[in-house]
């Protein structure tokens, strides 16, 4: 365990390298696949905010003009 060896110990360590992890994850621009999978995600949170945090319905019909 890196954290350990960094002479840092408790669950704090762990949490901080996965974040810096997801960091790294989230930033590499090289690979596709990550960059596929960030952005789905992305999607999929704005749309969740969109249905459940708003009063905005992606389902409602269109108001008639």
């Amino acid at each position: 365990m890196s954290g350990a060896a960094n002479g840092k110990t408790g669950p704090s360590s762990g949490v901080m390298e996965w974040i810096g992890s997801a960091c790294r994850f989230a930033t590499d621009k090289t690979d596709f696949r990550r960059n596929l999978l960030v952005n789905l995600g992305l999607f999929a949170a704005g749309v969740w905010v969109a249905r459940n945090l708003s009063d905005f319905d992606l389902m409602s019909p269109q108001p008639v003009t």
